[in-house]
């Protein structure tokens, strides 16, 4: 199935509100444990992002057609088992990022690349809207130098169409690690209806984008 130049689509990166300081009514680490799937990852590929709170990229991978699983974590950085305390104060080196676990054969490696750079401005250093800090920074972590020679491709081509307005700062470097983030984060879009975050900001973000990618999209998100 043929999909258009994601790039061709403005951007939905604005934010209204800082997603570490949000006031939230979060699940226990049990509870949202227990609403998480089980999923055998075996023969799927993985391509690992960071582009801000991971609580709306996350919403936007999973309901893309061929993604099977979506994690939310840390990655980026060397300390052992990072925290969200530590990471969301700049206390490490790591950004939020995700995990994509995704069949090749459904959506590629390129879609998701289009989308990455689709659902965030690459073009603002350590700050994602009002989210401040390098924990927030943009990244695409590649696995192979076939996935390094793509990234770079893409970015070179977004910059000579002229797609942003400033230059963009995007870091692309090696996957080496990622710690998977405590359990009330995985899928927190879903499980949090009521966060006033969810409500005010991801919620907006995650219709538009629905409404702008519905091509790529699960049948069960297709408008």
């Amino acid at each position: 199935m043929a999909y258009p130049k994601l790039y061709l689509l403005l951007p939905l990166f604005f934010l209204f509100a800082s997603c570490s300081e949000a006031s939230t009514e979060r699940l226990s680490n049990s509870e949202a444990a227990a609403e998480q799937a089980t999923l055998d990852t075996t023969g799927l590929a993985r391509a690992t992002f960071a582009g801000g709170c991971f609580w709306c990229t996350e919403a936007y991978f999973e309901r893309l057609q061929g993604v099977e699983a979506v994690e939310s974590g840390y990655s980026g950085g060397k300390k052992p088992n990072p925290t969200y305390e530590e990471v969301s104060a700049g206390a490490t080196d790591y950004a939020e990022a995700v995990q994509v676990y995704y069949n090749p054969e459904e959506i590629t490696y390129q879609q998701l690349l289009e989308v990455f750079f689709a659902t965030h401005d690459p073009t603002t250093l350590n700050r994602q809207g009002p989210d401040y800090g390098k924990q927030y920074r943009s990244i695409v972590f590649y696995r192979t130098p076939e996935e390094e020679r793509m990234v770079r491709a893409y970015v070179q081509q977004l910059e000579e169409t002229g797609t942003y307005r400033n230059s963009i700062v995007t870091k692309i470097q090696p996957f080496r690690k990622f710690w998977e983030a405590e359990a009330y984060h995985q899928d927190y879009y879903r499980l949090n209806p009521n966060d006033p975050y969810v409500q005010s900001v991801a919620r907006p973000k995650v219709l538009k984008f629905e409404s702008a990618y519905s091509q790529l999209l699960k049948p069960e998100y297709r408008k």
